[in-house]
């Protein structure tokens, strides 16, 4: 795929999500999926009905995801960007598979991005419209995310919508955050998932090893987190079928 914008390389919709795991589902979806690999970032295209998608993967955090949206951006000029991905829930009655949409998107260092959604919460059936806090580092107790639920007043915790938002505001292309929870508060995430998952999100097998060695349980720990973060891209996917037809016949 080239930088032009001719009709093979522009895409109707762009997405940036950090790991590959996040949009696996979705992909397995469209067709004619062709991938490729430019300036430290995968890129993966498809068509979804017919309907050109660029996933770009941009590994964890705030820098890595406005190097990514940029240049999405700027090799496939989309008509549409959006973050999506997973979040850690800040209100209990957030539950694992639940979407939230972003209204507005805050930081921890008074940036800010209000996004004009009219879309109403549907909380009986798991959609929840409001503030996402986009973080600087991952968010792994439940303690952690009441204190961040109380000093910002955000519903859900990522670490890389305010940066795509961002990017996608400064270019004039249309923006949306489309986050599932892979994470509620019902219990902490183990320790060593800090140490364990990478920038990229590919797993350090040297440091997961480290890990069952010293606690035996990590090693369950590690799969419940995996089916957890399964289930939730599962999710996102079947909502995302509704949210890229409609983003599409809205262009």
């Amino acid at each position: 795929m080239s930088s032009s914008n001719s009709d093979t390389t522009r895409a109707d919709i762009g997405i940036v999500s950090a790991l590959p795991i996040e949009l696996g589902q979705f992909l397995d979806r469209c067709e004619r999926v062709k991938h490729y690999r430019g300036n430290d970032l995968v890129f993966r295209g498809g068509r979804y009905d017919g309907i050109r998608v660029v996933v770009a993967e941009s590994g964890m955090g705030f820098a890595r995801a406005r190097k990514a949206t940029r240049a999405l951006i700027d090799a496939h000029s989309p008509r549409w960007v959006l973050s999506c991905g997973f979040s850690g829930a800040l209100q209990p009655d957030m539950k694992l598979g639940h979407i939230v949409m972003a209204n507005e998107i805050v930081d921890q260092h008074g940036q800010h991005v209000d996004i004009n959604l009219s879309l109403p919460s549907d909380e009986e059936h798991g959609l929840y419209v409001g503030r996402i806090l986009t973080a600087d580092e991952l968010v792994r107790t439940v303690a952690d995310k009441q204190a961040l639920h109380e000093q910002y007043q955000a519903i859900a915790v990522d670490m890389e919508s305010l940066a795509v938002a961002q990017v996608a505001g400064e270019s004039k292309t249309g923006f949306m955050a489309v986050r599932v929870i892979s994470d509620d508060m019902s219990a902490d995430l183990p320790p060593e998932v800090l140490s364990i998952i990478g920038d990229t999100g590919a797993v350090r097998l040297g440091a997961a090893l480290t890990s069952i060695v010293k606690r035996p349980e990590s090693f369950k720990d590690m799969l419940h987190l995996r089916a957890n973060a399964q289930s939730a891209a599962r999710s996102l996917a079947t909502f995302l079928d509704g949210v890229v037809h409609q983003l599409h016949a809205s262009s």
